[in-house]
């Protein structure tokens, strides 16, 4: 008796299930705060989801993310979090919305220090950075890992090395852009009613001006230029954007089947304080971008993950020095 052509197919499609799904990367998060951080995920439009949006994670714990092939989507750390006594989870920093540890679609929350993916994108590269565009709420580092990215570096290839920022900005926070944590005692932090610094916004999120926000008039490279603001924010990390068209020094890429560690709160040995926010100057001109150490042509521009007056010399002296220091860990 003939078999239908569904027939003959099913066993092709059983056996096409049972096998292993192609996996373009595998992300290592180590978290090495003094305290739990609640990793979020977050999965881009169009873009497989992971198999988790949300986790704790303890302090000097890891875990491991599995993310599929053309997966592209952020990573982020949400702080200062508690279930209160009907269930509902939220977050002090991060917050992605979701009242559940799990963030369930939902991004996180500014200000938060963000990583950035697409994997096997344009050339068959990944594409990732680690933002402040959205403000900041602890250090990151994402290290690419295994001999893909070895390789590439050796060989003088694409930008496949470490970025992130490495330093705690929340102390030298401006003024304005600070973010304090709830309510503390009289005498905990000099002041009844005001608590700790816990994150720091962007000039953005902070003033809503489009000059700030690259928005309207201010919606090209062209005319959105760096502010006093996000100056202080790439000087302490020159690596990192620090605002919406901050591509040329802050876009890296290794090639497809790169694996990636994303660390919170890098260690002793490679994060610090940063304490002079009037330290920061342009670190822009017309032609080249002086990156932490390293010359970059600013025509050097790559793909991001797409979302919805001088110094005293004892200054400059001070950012030279942390600019070196942070190229010299990030190598």
């Amino acid at each position: 008796m003939a078999r239908s052509p569904a027939q003959v197919a099913l066993p092709f499609i059983a056996l096409l299930l049972l096998l292993p799904a192609a996996w373009s990367a595998t992300f290592t998060m180590t978290n090495n705060c003094g305290h739990t951080v609640w990793p979020g995920l977050l999965s881009g439009a169009g873009t497989a989801p992971l198999s988790t949006t949300g986790f704790a994670l303890a302090q000097g714990a890891s875990a491991t993310v599995d993310a599929p092939t053309g997966w592209s989507g952020r990573m982020w750390a949400r702080t200062l979090c508690s279930e209160d006594a009907t269930g509902k989870f939220t977050c002090g920093t991060g917050d992605c919305g979701s009242g559940a540890l799990q963030c369930n679609g939902g991004g996180a929350a500014p200000p938060a220090s963000l990583a950035e993916f697409t994997l096997d994108g344009s050339g068959g590269m990944d594409f990732f950075d680690v933002s402040l565009v959205d403000g900041y709420n602890l250090p990151m580092l994402v290290t690419p890992l295994g001999t893909a990215a070895s390789t590439a570096s050796s060989a003088g290839g694409p930008k496949c090395v470490a970025t992130g920022c490495l330093v705690d900005l929340n102390d030298a926070c401006p003024a304005d852009l600070k973010v304090a944590s709830s309510a503390s005692p009289a005498g905990a932090s000099g002041a009844a009613g005001v608590g700790p610094t816990m994150a720091c916004r962007s000039a953005c999120e902070a003033f809503g001006s489009p000059q700030y926000c690259c928005s309207g008039a201010f919606g090209s490279p062209s005319t959105c230029r760096p502010s006093t603001y996000s100056q202080f924010f790439k000087s302490a990390c020159p690596r990192a954007y620090s605002y919406a068209y901050d591509d040329s020094t802050s876009t890296f890429t290794c090639a497809a089947g790169t694996n990636y560690a994303i660390t919170f709160c890098p260690t002793a040995a490679t994060s610090g304080k940063f304490t002079d926010p009037q330290a920061a100057v342009p670190l822009t001109n017309n032609t080249m971008v002086y990156n932490g150490g390293e010359q970059l042509s600013s025509a050097n521009g790559g793909e991001r993950f797409p979302t919805n007056g001088g110094t005293s010399i004892a200054a400059r002296a001070s950012q030279l020095l942390l600019a070196v220091a942070v190229a010299v860990l990030l190598l």
